[in-house]
């Protein structure tokens, strides 16, 4: 739409210049004959009246010359006459130009100097007049002076009118153009592009068949209306042999796992059964630009980027919290919303929450109690009693919202996410026992020593009891789990099978480490060009440096940020030959700012970097460039390929998608992963360089380990890696999971 209002505005402006133009000149032109007629009209007029006064000047028949001046006086445009002797003196004139003889004086003046006559334009009482002289003569000499006065005021009316009458013309004709070309656009143009593109969406999404009677009959378009339909035949057969090979693919437990594997996958396994996905966190969030338009973005978290390529390539439901401030605006009245926006492929249905349940349930209780208690990152769990409420009476409003949902499907899968929903599978569970219910825990899962200190940790394991499966990411937390139940609730626990009965009621226990929507390695056909586009991306920085570490996390205490620092600060120091040669970005989202703790940390890092760069800073380089906003996926993607080596050096983490995502997107195969031992990806990912991120003195000499690795093994250890993520990326995930859940349910 604003591409067809700048084109009318165009197209208006052009024809508003042209018609102005046109105006000037007839205006011009108007002008020049109306002055013209008018003088020569003052001309006759004088000449004719001269024959009568001159007689009578010369009599010296004042009385009569003042009748004869008075019978022409105000007709029409004929304002009035008056007659001068050889002294510029007043003889005779008409009472309706009494103020016109001071302004005529020098015009007759000049009239008998020139023995000529003499005209000119003046303004008088704000009117306008034409003033014309004509000298009168005795036998010998002039002797005096006829004065015409004309009213020309005319003149101006009329162009006037001309520029009224020109500018509402154009007013008409701009307003019938752009009704004009609107239509046009509309019916001929708009339409049928509408319909092409809605014919190569539906392509796209699978819905090829549906998509035939799309394709616009325009004449006008018949050319790309038939290209369009080999690419939508084309697509519709590409479709169908992917959905043969993924079938075909289902027995083979070593061909890699794709989007489509997966679908097939879901078909052949739930054979119908319902997707429920229960989150804190949406995966899209909705909010209001300046100027009103309202956009959205994919919030960063790990959990969210994970879980999203999974439903959309099985679909269903995913339930979670809105949290943009334009999330209301745009779901229907049962408050749902198909997403991808840009591609629906599976329904949002948004959860609300007062101010007063986000800070308690999320702020308190969630990230300000159960976060560090789960990482055991040296910061100490905070637990209120009114934070613990509001954690049960938002984790009852969720289980409410799934149960309303899932109340007309025959055995659904609910699928929960992360530490924030601990009780909502015991609520579920307890009205709706033939659901197969399954959380998956996202962060660490900490020995029973440290879980005991929370007040409320019965409540807790005997929500999470209320699954039929529960999944970490490493077998080291499921054994925690198992010993911390076993030292807090009454429970029967088979170490065989790590399951756990409970109230008549199994839950079992199993590790899945998850992963990313890794593309199995068949994307180098991409071509980037990474040195080009590192050039670019360190201009746009205004950063000149040959050699670019890379850190990217959320502003969290648990990512070991600060420690990091310190290491860099160490390599300087150590090794003064890469100062003003090495530069290391470090992007930090955001995260929790409600949350003191997380506030004063942000603090704590600017002034972290400040210090740093301050001791070794060297013209225009400064070795840390922090950059606090959040980044797209592409733009994230632009730093990971352009860093020469990636530091995670989390103090203690569940997985650490950031570590796979740096593999996956260096197609290149070059760059080095350096990776905490305390992330769940340190387990799988083995050809990083593990070092301890509280020992900075070590991450300092890996950091040089890095930079001067031969290029032959960077590419044998990236390709080692990617070939771990490839054969176990988010969709043999959720494979896994959904098919250890229609196992047990």
């Amino acid at each position: 739409m604003k591409q067809v209002i700048a084109a009318l505005l165009i197209i208006v402006t052009i024809i508003s210049l042209i018609v102005i133009a046109f105006t000037i000149n007839q205006v011009g032109q108007e002008e020049q004959r109306l002055k013209s007629d008018l003088q020569y009209r003052s001309t006759l007029l004088a000449e004719s009246l001269k024959e009568t006064v001159e007689p009578n000047f010369i009599n010296k028949s004042e009385g009569y010359l003042q009748t004869v001046v008075e019978r022409f006086a105000n007709k029409e445009r004929f304002a009035g006459l008056g007659i001068y002797d050889n002294k510029n003196e007043i003889i005779a004139v008409s009472s309706s130009i009494p103020e016109a003889t001071s302004a005529a004086s020098q015009i007759v003046a000049n009239a008998m100097d020139a023995d000529k006559a003499t005209g000119d334009f003046e303004t008088l009482e704000s009117r306008k007049f034409y003033i014309l002289a004509l000298p009168l003569h005795d036998d010998q000499s002039v002797v005096g002076a006829l004065m015409v006065v004309q009213n020309a005021a005319y003149i101006d009316d009329r162009l006037s009118e001309i520029w009224r009458n020109n500018l509402i013309r154009l007013l008409i004709q701009a307003s019938l153009l752009s009704f004009a070309t609107i239509i046009l656009i509309r019916w001929i143009i708009y339409a049928p592009i509408r319909g092409l593109v809605e014919t190569l969406r539906l392509a796209r999404m699978g819905g090829t068949e549906q998509s035939s009677g799309r394709l616009t009959s325009s004449l006008f378009f018949q050319p790309l209306v038939k290209e369009i339909s080999n690419i939508r035949n084309s697509l519709l057969q590409a479709r169908i042999s992917a959905s043969e090979e993924a079938r075909m693919r289902l027995e083979k437990l070593d061909s890699p796992w794709t989007a489509e594997r997966l679908k097939e996958f879901i078909k052949d396994t739930l054979k119908g059964r319902n997707i429920f996905m229960v989150s804190n966190r949406e995966p899209y969030i909705h909010y209001t630009e300046n100027g009103g338009k309202i956009n959205y973005y994919f919030p960063a978290s790990g959990m969210a980027t994970a879980i999203e390529p999974v439903m959309q390539a099985c679909g269903g439901t995913w339930i979670a919290y809105g949290s943009g401030d334009a999330d209301k605006l745009v779901v229907d009245k049962n408050d749902r919303i198909k997403v991808p926006p840009d591609e629906p492929k599976y329904t949002l249905k948004r959860i609300w929450l007062t101010e007063e349940e986000e800070i308690g349930y999320y702020y308190g209780f969630s990230n300000e109690g159960l976060w560090p208690l789960c990482h055991i990152a040296h910061n100490r769990p905070i637990f209120r009693k009114e934070d613990w409420e509001q954690y049960v009476s938002v984790n009852k409003k969720f289980a409410d919202t799934v149960l309303s949902e899932i109340k007309d499907c025959d055995r659904p899968f609910v699928l929960i996410q992360d530490f924030h929903l601990a009780l909502v599978p015991r609520m579920i569970k307890a009205q709706r026992p033939s659901a197969t219910i399954g959380l998956f825990w996202h962060i660490p899962w900490p020995n029973p020593e440290s879980f005991s200190i929370c007040p409320w940790k019965k409540e807790i394991l005997d929500g999470m009891l209320g699954t039929d499966l529960l999944g970490f990411h490493t077998q080291f937390h499921c054994n925690n789990f198992i010993e911390t139940v076993g030292r807090e609730l009454e429970s029967l626990i088979d170490l065989e099978q790590f399951s756990i009965t409970r109230h008549n009621h199994t839950s079992y226990t199993k590790p899945f480490p998850i992963s990313i929507s890794f593309p199995n390695g068949f994307d180098k056909s991409e071509n980037q060009d990474v040195k080009n586009e590192k050039e670019k991306l360190l201009k746009d920085l205004g950063i000149k440096t040959k050699y670019i570490g890379l850190g990217i996390d959320r502003l969290d205490y648990t990512k070991g940020i600060l420690e990091r620092f310190k290491s860099i600060e160490i390599f300087l120091s150590k090794y003064p030959f890469y100062r003003d040669k090495f530069t290391f970005i470090q992007i930090a989202a955001p995260s929790r700012t409600k949350v003191k703790k997380y506030r004063d940390f942000a603090i704590e890092v600017e002034k972290e970097v400040e210090r740093i760069n301050s001791l070794y800073k060297k013209n225009k380089w400064t070795p840390i460039v922090l950059l606090e906003k959040y980044h797209s996926h592409e733009e994230v993607q632009k730093f990971y390929r352009a860093a020469d080596f990636c530091l995670v050096t989390s103090l203690h983490d569940g997985m650490n998608l950031v570590a796979k995502e740096f593999v996956a997107a260096r197609n290149d195969e070059k760059g080095v992963l350096v990776l905490s031992q305390f992330t769940g990806a340190s387990r799988e990912l083995k050809e990083a360089l593990i070092v301890n991120p509280y020992n900075a003195e070590q991450t300092a000499t890996v950091i040089k380990e890095a930079l001067e690795m031969k290029p032959a093994e960077q590419t044998k250890r990236i390709r080692d890696m990617r070939e771990v993520i490839k054969n176990y990326n988010v969709y043999r995930w959720s494979a896994e999971i959904l098919k250890t859940m229609v196992n047990l349910g």
